[in-house]
């Protein structure tokens, strides 16, 4: 079922022109959109590729001159890539997934589902469960005891919720996501190898060799508000208080959160992140692909890392880091150019001390 490009900027919040009647049924790139797809052109660097395609509508950037590009119709918006988010969720098909409960699906008689949820094929849904009104529970999703699910949280396939998880209304989890594990943690019964060398920086002492005692984890997870858990990420559950993820914050896909780990709101947590146990992250943070979180330190709030930053002390709020061990970022900056400059500055000392050499033998 297609849209009219009036429709569609009225949603939006943009303007129409042309033929705003025009119906479009789909989105493309605009090399490879067809007549009946709206081109996204949103940027003036793919605005010679709208000739290789034969869209008759595009969404452009402002002040674009939409005629001149042969469309019939378009729509300009202020802010192109935040027009698009509405856009692709009116274009979104979905997952296929169908309504109510399948045969399949097991859902114990002591869960609680609240209107309108669809529950897939063999889905586990268990005892003391609750999930809130027109929510999705994909195929092979898992919902353990006393879970709880706010409305309209949708579970892509093969989803695990454990025990005593907590998480509030509008919930995603793509794929193969795992909220609810226990925690890493680990004691020997005397000082190891590994806290020695922690305090001494290299020294083991005297520590021997000896076996690790699992420590088990009494905490749950207790996860807010409009919050998205990318593909195969994992969640630990808290020692004894639980792992915290604040309202609005998005993680992405293989991010894994250590036990008792707090993230505040509205934070960007980047594909591949590692943080470890009891890190406390602020709102509004932004981690870059692969950093890593050293544990029990803090990142204020604002922080941006730079991809692969290594986080391994107090980052106090606003800071923008990178590299490893993180430093502010035009800091390191200078110091990976000081780096490059070695080669020359070793073959610099070289001649100046052949020359010295010289002028001491000639004299």
């Amino acid at each position: 079922m297609g849209h009219t490009i009036q429709s569609i900027a009225t949603a939006l919040g943009a303007s129409a022109h042309g033929d705003v009647d025009l119906v479009v049924s789909g989105v493309a790139e605009p090399a490879m959109a067809g007549p009946e797809q709206m081109a996204l052109a949103m940027n003036p660097k793919y605005a010679e590729a709208l000739s290789a395609g034969r869209a008759r509508a595009a969404m452009l950037w402002e002040g674009a001159d939409w005629a001149s590009f042969g469309l019939e119709a378009a729509i300009i918006a202020p802010r192109p890539r935040f027009a698009m988010a509405g856009l692709t969720a009116m274009m979104d098909p979905g997952q296929g997934f169908g309504e109510g409960i399948h045969p399949s699906a097991f859902v114990d008689p002591d869960a609680r589902l609240g209107r309108n949820v669809s529950v897939g094929p063999l889905a586990v849904i268990s005892k003391g469960a609750r999930i809130g009104d027109n929510s999705v529970i994909g195929p092979q999703c898992f919902v353990g005891c006393d879970a709880t699910l706010g409305q309209n949280a949708f579970l892509r396939e093969a989803v695990s919720i454990g025990a005593r998880v907590t998480i509030g209304a509008g919930f995603i989890a793509q794929p193969g996501a795992r909220i609810g594990g226990d925690g890493f943690s680990f004691v020997t019964a005397e000082p190891s190898g590994v806290e020695a060398v922690r305090e001494t920086l290299g020294d083991r002492g005297d520590t021997q060799a000896q076996p690790w005692t699992r420590i088990a984890s009494l905490g749950a997870v207790t996860i807010g508000d409009d919050v998205e858990i990318g593909m195969g990420a994992t969640i630990d559950c808290g020692t004894v208080r639980d792992t915290v993820i604040g309202d609005g914050t998005k993680l992405d896909n293989q991010v894994h959160l250590g036990h008792n780990v707090v993230i505040g709101r509205n934070s960007l947590i980047c594909g591949q992140v590692g943080i470890a146990g009891s890190a406390t992250i602020g709102d509004n943070v932004v981690l870059g692909g692969q950093c890593g979180v050293s544990d029990n330190i803090f990142v204020g709030d604002g922080v941006i890392a730079g991809g692969g930053t290594k986080l391994m002390s107090n980052v106090p709020a606003g800071r923008t880091m990178l590299g490893y061990p993180a430093t502010q970022m035009d800091k390191q900056v200078e110091s990976y150019k000081a780096l490059r400059r070695l080669p020359r500055l070793m073959a610099d000392v070289a001649k100046l001390k052949e020359a010295l050499l010289k002028s001491q033998k000639g004299s």
